[in-house]
């Protein structure tokens, strides 16, 4: 569908992205402040003497767990880059690009992660407009893996049916309206001629719009949908898995499939809810649905709950962060490199 990238120019490659410590930062703080109501409220000398006796390699292990999640979603990455044609970058800097988007992960349904596209732009030349829609595209079918998941709990526990419902709603909306390509052409027509300011920005932006679209057409199309969501269930699975190791680690017996139902379900939740990496939803719900369905205590549930919460939200922006550091050092070393070669 399109040549090979370019190398982005010097001034490109060294263009600083700035503000994303300071937004993070925000967000962590709101996040300190949620688990701390939540410890006040579930009662924190309770929860203290819990986490005395837990087995702390179990947290060890959950971490672990995500990782291998994010090299799955690397794959899908990978995946969606070849089928937009988009080839010759090396494997090293695609993961360290790829991870670095996880920096946003802290954004109403991630969808900061774009800034990999932006990240990607700025090293290799690929027009942020054309991969943009690959993050659209790994939430959709992160969101079938999530749903995929929650149905097979849903059949023996409660709860988790509307939030299924819902997200595969917002999936097949999402596909229709990609794929409907004569209907989204007419509402890019239709945009840069609403009045004023709003229809100027439109009218600069449709070029880009077009690309975004075209390329989600592509991705999202059937025969591109089976891999990258079954790498999605993959995914999501360990970090069900993580939440019943975590449990094991306070030595609660809940099965694992009552664990990954929980932690699915909450996913979803603060996944179709716009706030910040579903900080307040997807803990709260979390924290419910360990009570109701895998029957642990009130302070386990709030325990394990920010323990899983450190092993897949805050370990993934601390990957992300660690990950740009290390784009950042090799473009400096290139640029080092040339500087010498060139004398």
């Amino acid at each position: 569908m399109a040549d090979e990238p370019t190398v982005a120019s010097d001034d490109r490659q060294g263009r600083p992205v700035t503000g994303i410590g300071r937004r993070v930062l925000v967000v962590a703080l709101l996040g300190v402040a949620v688990y701390a109501g939540l410890v006040v409220w579930r009662d924190a000398s309770s929860i203290a003497d819990r986490l005395r006796t837990f087995a702390w390699w179990t947290f060890a292990g959950a971490c672990g767990l995500s990782l291998t999640n994010y090299l799955l979603r690397f794959a899908k990455w990978e995946y969606y880059l070849a089928v937009l044609g988009i080839r010759g970058i090396p494997k090293k800097s695609s993961l360290l690009i790829f991870l670095s988007g996880f920096v946003l992960t802290v954004t109403p349904g991630k969808v900061g992660e774009v800034f990999k596209s932006v990240v990607l732009e700025q090293e290799h030349g690929v027009p942020v407009a054309r991969t943009a829609p690959v993050v659209v595209a790994e939430r959709l079918t992160d969101l079938l893996g999530v749903v995929a998941l929650i149905a097979a709990g849903s059949a023996s526990f409660p709860g988790g049916g509307a939030w299924a419902t819902a997200g595969l709603l917002v999936v097949v909306s999402i596909l229709v309206f990609a794929t409907a390509e004569p209907v989204w052409r007419a509402v890019l027509r239709l945009l840069p001629r609403l009045p004023g300011p709003l229809g100027r920005l439109f009218g600069r932006l449709a070029p880009r719009l077009t690309t975004a679209l075209e390329s989600l057409k592509e991705l999202v199309a059937p025969r591109h949908l089976v891999v990258p969501t079954l790498l999605s269930i993959a995914g999501w699975a360990l970090e069900g898995v993580g939440m019943w190791l975590i449990l094991q680690g306070f030595g609660e017996n809940a099965s694992l499939p009552r664990a990954a139902f929980c932690y699915a379900t909450s996913t979803l939740a603060g996944a179709l809810v716009p706030v910040p990496g579903g900080l307040g939803v997807t803990e709260k719900m979390l924290e419910e649905l360990m009570l109701a369905v895998a029957h642990v205590p009130g302070p386990v549930a709030t325990a394990a709950m920010i323990l899983e919460r450190l092993a897949t939200l805050w370990f993934a922006v601390l990957v992300g962060f660690v990950a740009y550091a290390l784009v950042g050092r090799a473009r400096r070393k290139s640029l080092e490199l040339s500087g010498r070669t060139s004398l």
